[in-house]
């Protein structure tokens, strides 16, 4: 099986009333985590490379192991441009064999985020790729997007509508309350799904997507903490308004931090633990594992993707 675009993924997912999990990949032991779980649960999967993640690993070696993970799985995956900041980067990703992209013109004026977004789109449907865009900006920090509280925005319903129709973007990521990062929240999160139930009512059977919503398991956060971390007041989105949130329109969702935190979590108790191993495997080997257990836990337990392939 070849990889695929979203496109019959985010029908289904809009019919069914669940979500596919967009998950952020950086090396080989993070992708076969993802795929070895979502494999065991028969679930869809996008895996997504940042802007971040071509530089840190080389976009030939994510695609190939990508492609190896299509292959061995016969599950089927999407490779996803995640938060493309211009058309050349777009392009190049279409040209390099990815089947989504996204092209994030949020900073912009409304205007000039429709012209972009329009150029990208006319490229990538000319190649059979589907184009995800934004419209309002979140708060937080990931790779190389960085929004001040004070510069993040809602969606703005009345906007929605206009943007589709003049750019033909095949999904829109909005912004309901969520946020990049695991410093995501003071107080209690509050999203608003009053949002994202206009935004379906104005797109009927549009698929929506929901970027910063990691959840920032504790168990991560207290270990990483016990072994010389400093990530004081760290929490993210409880995981039951994404469950609803994944019930409604919204038909991905991106998970990055929850993997970062268990890689790193892992990792740093190996050490403390096993001061004298220097061979990779000895870690990299859990810290896979661990990867394995959050994708499965978010498959079945969050977005309701299992069994689904």
């Amino acid at each position: 099986m070849p990889l695929v675009t979203t496109t019959e993924m985010f029908r289904k997912a809009y019919d069914g009333g669940y979500a596919i999990g967009a998950f952020n990949v950086n090396n080989m032991e993070i992708i076969q985590g993802i795929v070895e779980a979502a494999t065991e649960e028969n679930a869809p999967l996008i895996l997504q490379v940042s802007a971040g993640a071509r530089k840190y690993a080389n976009t030939v070696y994510l695609k190939k192991m990508v492609e190896a993970a299509v292959e061995t799985s016969g599950l089927p995956i999407a490779l996803h441009l995640d938060h493309g900041d211009s058309f050349a980067l777009c392009k190049d990703c279409v040209d390099s064999g990815f089947t989504s992209v996204m092209i994030d013109a949020s900073a912009h004026p409304f205007a000039e985020n429709i012209s972009i977004t329009k150029q990208v789109v006319e490229y990538a449907h000319d190649h059979g790729v589907v184009v995800e865009a934004e419209l309002g900006k979140l708060a937080g920090v990931e790779d190389d997007v960085k929004v001040d509280a004070k510069d993040a925005s809602y969606t703005d319903p009345d906007q929605v509508q206009e943007f589709v129709e003049k750019t033909g973007v095949d999904s829109l990521a909005i912004a309901i309350g969520t946020s990049h990062g695991a410093f995501k929240f003071k107080g209690q999160p509050k999203l608003r799904f009053d949002i994202l139930e206009e935004v379906g009512r104005r797109l009927p059977g549009f698929p929506i997507v929901l970027h910063g919503a990691s959840s920032v398991p504790q168990e991560y956060v207290k270990i990483i903490n016990q072994y010389g971390g400093n990530m004081p007041g760290a929490q993210g989105v409880p995981e039951e308004m994404l469950r609803k949130a994944a019930s409604m329109a919204v038909c991905k969702i991106n998970i990055d931090s929850d993997l970062r935190l268990a890689v790193t979590a892992t990792i740093r108790e190996h050490f403390a633990l096993n001061p004298s191993h220097f061979d990779p495997r000895q870690y990299l080997g859990p810290a896979r594992d661990a990867v394995h257990k959050v994708v499965r836990h978010k498959i079945v337990d969050v977005l309701g993707c299992n069994g689904k392939a």
